[in-house]
């Protein structure tokens, strides 16, 4: 058995954990991994993993270990990925992570596209409304939906994004249509605890271009903006939401909008990835394969739901029959 395969299942045993999730995870039996760590420390003549009934720990020795050991398999695998783009291949498995919004929305067909057209990529996707950490948990790219503000990534804008405040016509009768962002604190909110704005939603002035954060409050919160959006409809507060995801509720009456002159547009939809010294090919055609389904979705930023292009070509091959 080689010493890289070894320290993939060492790396694998204190990424996830311990030997359980690491086999869960890495479809291996947990004697086999147990196996390859004993082997890589007789190896090494070192004890890399101090073991109990419950837990595992890391030795000073292995301390130094996992991190020269995490650096020269990253090293590697941009090796391959080197050999793979000189020959124009695009191969292997992205592990995505992406709203659950995203994923549940229209907007998630554009990753059921990627995987129709590139069948030699493996998708793997975790959907979860709360940011992850790219780096320490293992992700090779992001699709986020935000007001991007983190410098230590990497990130390609892939659409723009629509927020709305809406409410029930209902709602509105009742307590009257708020004029000005700051008569939104004398109604009741329903509040997303996803979103990064939460108690403080930003409007921007139109004549002056100055921010203007107003603290909300309501009976409900929710960390789903689909959540939030029915008990937006069922009169509970104002809400705040991406656009496609209330879009159908506007067109047939069901919520209204308001305050929309004061609604920035800076937010957007983003492939988000670590700093690397090389970004793997696969990676590279996936977040150009996302770049031009957007482009080709023929929307006016990604406040309205796409036509994703499968659909237009099954369109297209029934007029033609």
């Amino acid at each position: 058995m080689d010493t890289l395969t070894r320290m993939r299942a060492f790396l694998a045993v204190i990424e996830n954990g311990g030997f359980s999730a690491a086999a869960r995870k890495t479809g291996r039996s947990k004697a086999l991994l147990s196996k390859y760590v004993r082997e890589l420390e007789d190896e090494l003549g070192v004890l890399l993993i101090n073991r109990t009934t419950r837990q595992i720990a890391l030795t000073a020795a292995g301390e130094v270990y996992v991190r020269r050991a995490a650096t020269i398999l990253a090293d590697l695998e941009s090796l391959n990925e080197e050999a793979r783009e000189a020959t124009g291949e695009a191969k292997g498995r992205i592990r995505v992570s992406a709203a659950r919004t995203f994923g549940d929305a229209q907007l998630g067909l554009s990753l059921v596209d990627f995987a129709k057209t590139h069948p030699d990529i493996s998708l793997d996707i975790h959907l979860d409304d709360n940011f992850v950490n790219l780096v320490e948990e293992g992700f090779d790219v992001a699709i986020r939906m935000t007001r991007l503000n983190d410098s230590a990534l990497i990130a390609r804008r892939l659409a723009s994004l629509d927020f709305a405040i809406v409410a029930s016509p209902e709602l509105v009768k009742r307590l009257g249509r708020p004029s000005h962002p700051t008569d939104i604190m004398n109604f009741p909110a329903v509040i997303d605890s996803n979103s990064r704005m939460f108690s403080h939603w930003m409007f921007k002035d139109p004549k002056s271009d100055e921010q203007i954060a107003v603290a909300v409050s309501g009976q409900f919160t929710a960390n789903s903006p689909v959540t939030v959006r029915a008990a937006a409809i069922a009169g509970l507060g104002f809400a705040l939401s991406p656009s496609f995801v209330v879009r159908d509720d506007l067109e047939s009456g069901r919520l209204v909008r308001v305050l929309d002159e004061y609604m920035s547009s800076e937010a957007g939809i983003y492939a988000v990835f670590p700093h690397r010294r090389h970004l793997p090919t696969r990676v590279r055609v996936f977040v150009d394969f996302l770049a031009e389904w957007f482009k080709k979705c023929n929307r006016h930023g990604a406040g309205e739901r796409p036509r994703p292009p499968s659909v237009v070509n099954a369109a297209a091959s029934q007029q033609n029959a």
